[in-house]
C-alpha cells in the first residue's frame, strides 16, 4: 500500500487508514484540515494534512517529532487532544479530536465584547492550557483567534498547540507567513527575530486575546505594518473606561514590551483579578500513550512506501483474529488483542530494536473484510521477511478476485 490515502470504488469518499475523509473544513499556508470519521468507531474527528517534504526540506525534523511525540502524551482538557499520526509518501496525517462549536471570537463577531467575568472564565482555560503544555517543554508560539475553540459545553480547547513550528517561519519565508498572517498578536521580541523565550512570547499573546474579549477590538492595529510594528514594539497601551482598575494593571503586566520584566505564569496564577473565581483544572492522568506511530511516521523516507500492507479475506472478523493469532506463535511474535486490532511483538530484537507490527481488521463490503499490517517498530527489511512468513501461513482466507483464481486454474 503506497498511500494510506485511497478513493473509493464510488470515488465520493477517501479513506486514510481506518478513517473516511470528509469535506476541508480549515486550511492554513501550511496544511489542510479536513473532517473525517473512524470507521470502527463511528467517532468524528479532525485530520490535520502536512506536507511531508516541507516538513522534511526545513531540517526541523527531529524537534517536530519531538513536539509532536509531546503532544500525543499531552491529554488536557483545554487542549485539543492528538490521537495518532500516519503518513504516506507525501504527506503526513495527524488525527485530531474534532471540536463542534466554532471559534472563540465568533461569540465576539456575534454578540459584541464579553463582560469581565465571561471574559476571565476563558482566559483561566487558556492560562491553564499553556501553563501545562509549558510545564512538558511544548510552547505555541502563534496563539491568535482561530487557535481557540469551544466544544459543544462551551469549553475552551486551544488547538495547533506545539504544531505552530510546522509554518513556515524561517528568513526566506518572511517572518510573519504564518496561517493566518496576522502579526497583530506576535510578541516584540518575535517580531525583532532575535531568538526569543517561546514561554514570554506565548504570554503576551494571551494579554493580546484578554484585551480583545474584554474591548472587543485589538490594543495595536494598523493597516500599514511598518507603523503596526512600530505600536507593537512600542506597547503604549489604552484600556478602555469601562475596564476595572484591577483589569487594566494586570493587561499591562501582561503587555509588557520587555520579555525579561513581562509577568510569569505563575505569577498570573498569584494575580488578584486572575484569581477570582479561578478553579484549577481537574483531569486524568497516566494513561498509557504508544508513540511507535510517531516513529514510523518520521522514518526516514527510504521504505516509507513498504512499511504498510493490507489483504483481503471473506472470512467473518472473528475466524481472521483467530488465524493470525495462530500464524504468529511459530514466527515468534507476541500478540496483544483489542477490539479488532492486534499488536504484533518479535520476541527477538534485530537490527533496529523488536519489530512490532499493528494489524487492524475492518469490513470494506458485507462479507468482505480488509486487513492492515503496518510496521510501527524495527526494521523495514525485518517486516517483509515477516510479511512472507505470515502471508504463507494465512493463504487460505485471503481472498482472490475470480479473474485471479480462473487464471491459476488454467496454468
Amino acid at each position: 500500500m503506497g498511500e494510506p490515502a485511497t478513493a473509493s470504488a464510488a470515488g465520493r469518499k477517501t479513506r486514510v487508514g481506518p478513517y473516511e475523509v470528509g469535506k476541508t473544513i480549515g486550511e492554513g499556508s501550511f496544511a489542510k484540515v479536513k473532517h473525517a470519521r473512524d470507521s470502527r468507531t463511528g467517532a468524528v474527528r479532525a485530520i490535520k494534512v502536512l506536507d511531508r517534504n516541507h516538513v522534511l526540506r526545513h531540517k526541523m525534523v527531529e524537534q517536530i517529532k519531538r513536539e509532536i511525540s509531546t503532544m500525543k502524551l499531552i491529554k488536557h482538557p483545554n487542549v485539543v487532544q492528538l490521537h495518532e499520526v500516519m503518513a504516506s509518501r507525501t504527506k503526513i496525517y495527524m488525527v485530531l479530536e474534532f471540536v463542534d462549536g466554532g471559534e472563540l471570537f465568533d461569540k465576539i463577531v456575534n454578540s459584541g465584547r464579553l463582560g469581565e467575568d465571561e471574559a476571565r472564565i476563558y482566559f483561566h482555560q487558556l492560562i491553564n492550557a499553556v501553563d501545562y503544555c509549558h510545564s512538558r517543554g511544548v510552547y505555541h508560539r502563534d496563539l491568535k483567534p482561530e487557535n481557540l475553540l469551544l466544544d459543544s459545553h462551551g469549553a475552551l480547547k486551544v488547538s495547533d498547540f506545539g504544531l505552530s513550528a510546522f509554518a513556515p517561519q524561517t528568513k526566506e519565508d518572511g517572518l510573519l507567513h504564518t496561517a493566518c498572517g496576522t502579526p497583530n498578536y506576535v510578541a516584540p521580541e518575535v517580531l525583532a527575530d532575535k531568538g526569543y523565550d517561546g514561554m514570554a512570547a506565548d504570554v503576551w499573546s494571551c494579554g493580546i486575546i484578554l484585551f480583545v474579549l474584554m474591548a472587543g477590538y485589538l490594543p495595536f492595529d494598523d493597516a500599514n505594518l511598518m507603523r503596526l510594528y512600530k505600536l507593537i514594539c512600542q506597547a503604549n497601551v489604552s484600556c478602555p473606561p469601562w475596564f476595572s482598575s484591577g483589569a487594566k494593571k494586570f493587561i499591562k503586566r501582561i503587555l509588557d514590551p520587555n520579555p525579561d520584566t513581562r509577568i510569569t505564569i505563575a505569577e498570573i496564577l498569584e494575580d488578584e483579578w486572575f484569581k477570582k473565581d479561578y478553579k484549577p483544572p481537574c483531569f486524568e492522568q497516566g494513561e498509557d500513550v504508544s508513540l511507535d506511530d510517531v516513529d514510523a511516521a518520521f522514518n526516514d523516507s527510504e521504505g516509507m512506501v513498504k512499511r504498510e500492507t493490507s489483504f483481503t479475506s471473506q472470512c467473518t472478523a472473528q475466524e481472521i483474529m483467530t488465524k493470525i493469532e495462530d500464524a504468529c506463535g511459530p514466527l515468534g511474535f507476541n500478540v496483544r488483542k483489542q477490539n479488532y486490532k492486534m499488536k504484533l511483538k518479535g520476541d527477538k530484537s534485530g537490527r533496529k530494536g523488536h519489530l512490532s507490527v499493528a494489524t487492524e481488521v475492518f469490513e470494506v463490503a458485507p462479507s468482505l473484510h480488509m486487513v492492515e499490517l503496518r510496521k510501527t517498530g524495527g526494521d523495514t527489511l525485518e517486516f517483509h521477511n515477516f510479511y512472507k512468513n505470515f502471508s504463507s501461513e494465512l493463504k487460505d482466507i485471503v481472498w482472490k478476485a475470480e479473474s485471479d483464481a480462473s487464471k491459476k486454474q488454467t496454468k
